[in-house]
């Protein structure tokens, strides 16, 4: 055998090993039925109070936050295949009235969900992503401050009458991730 040929075998036998992998999760996997997250937010119907963390200066190197307090009322719409969210809080530097509009996707069984403020009028670019193992994580890429970004939503630690939600930015695909948004919600009423 010449030098370095035990090293090609060795690394053909690799490649062929890798290709003959399934690349979606094992043959078990791709046969099980996908869940049905259609009812993945049901646990937030109803009216919450609202305690949000809100980074001042996001991507700066801000460490500054600024804490609002106010109520979250959360609608379902189409038998929880949908649900609007209406924000709204004070604090130090003024009011803030969201909307949100939560949309679910049979086919891919996932959500996009779509947020617009008072001052801007319009929809964001949604978040795509669904809930596993009680955990929700939502992607987009939107422009901040003239650079494309990725943005990350996710809700954790769900129980009956709370549930917690951070916002993060990444503006280096993701290696890094910045959180800019937290709240923390408690239920006032179903």
């Amino acid at each position: 055998m010449r030098p370095g040929g035990k090293n090609i075998r060795n690394c053909l036998l690799a490649c062929c090993l890798f290709f003959a992998l399934p690349l979606h999760g094992s043959k078990a996997e791709q046969n099980s039925p996908r869940r049905d997250g259609q009812h993945d937010f049901d646990f937030e119907i109803g009216t919450w109070k609202t305690h949000l963390r809100r980074l001042q200066y996001p991507l700066s190197g801000s460490q500054t936050w600024i804490e609002y307090e106010g109520i979250s009322i959360v609608r379902k719409i189409w038998d929880g295949r949908a649900n609007l969210v209406e924000l709204e809080v004070d604090g130090p530097t003024g009011h803030i009235e969201g909307l949100s509009l939560r949309l679910y996707n049979p086919q891919s069984r996932q959500w996009s969900l779509n947020f617009a403020n008072v001052k801007g009028g319009s929809l964001s670019a949604p978040t795509i992503g669904e809930f596993r193992n009680g955990r929700g994580e939502f992607y987009d890429q939107e422009e901040f401050n003239g650079r494309m970004i990725l943005v990350r939503n996710v809700w954790s630690d769900i129980k009956a009458d709370s549930c917690h939600f951070e916002q993060a930015f990444s503006d280096d695909g993701g290696k890094t991730w910045e959180t800019n948004w937290i709240a923390e919600d408690t239920r006032v009423e179903r």
